[in-house]
């Protein structure tokens, strides 16, 4: 078996759209009208035909549940952050954190509040950890992680 799209339904596909390409950046890589599927490995349907997929009343489907995510990483996530931020639409679950672990990440709601999550990529964050000084080990203890992680991470 084999995972497909992760799909998120949406009130104004055309509002969605425009968010995501302005936010993230992301194309569109098929449009079958109701359906849009995104270079970032998901797609967005319209409100109305998922709700007729399910035999429910669009009414019935609930948003902004909170209990999941679409997770990407950006490799430069300050530009990214500044990005989001400048968004006149940007409405942050909560401010931006940097984990235990130095992962530096924000999580935004999109226009229909789905969680949406951008993090560094853990290489950055080895990378980042070099450059401050700390050696492989160093980095393997402060992330709590092994140290060939770390090594490749810096490859």
């Amino acid at each position: 078996m084999e995972m497909g799209t992760p799909l998120l339904a949406v009130r104004d596909l055309d509002k969605s759209l425009a968010f995501y390409q302005a936010v993230l950046g992301m194309e569109v890589r098929e449009d079958f009208g109701a359906n849009v599927v995104l270079t970032g490995g998901f797609c967005l349907q319209t409100l109305d035909t998922w709700a007729e997929f399910l035999g429910k009343m669009p009414e019935d489907i609930a948003f902004g549940g909170c209990d999941t995510e679409l997770y990407f990483t950006a490799e430069d996530f300050d530009a990214f952050l500044k990005t989001l931020l400048d968004h006149p639409e940007a409405e942050l679950v909560r401010p931006p954190v940097e984990h235990r672990w130095g992962q530096r990440a924000v999580r935004f709601y999109d226009p229909d509040r789905h969680v949406i999550e951008v993090a560094e990529p853990l290489s950055a964050v080895c990378r980042r950890f070099r450059d401050s000084g700390l050696t492989p080990e160093g980095i393997a203890r402060r992330m709590d992680v092994s140290e060939d992680f770390v090594r490749r991470c810096l490859k």
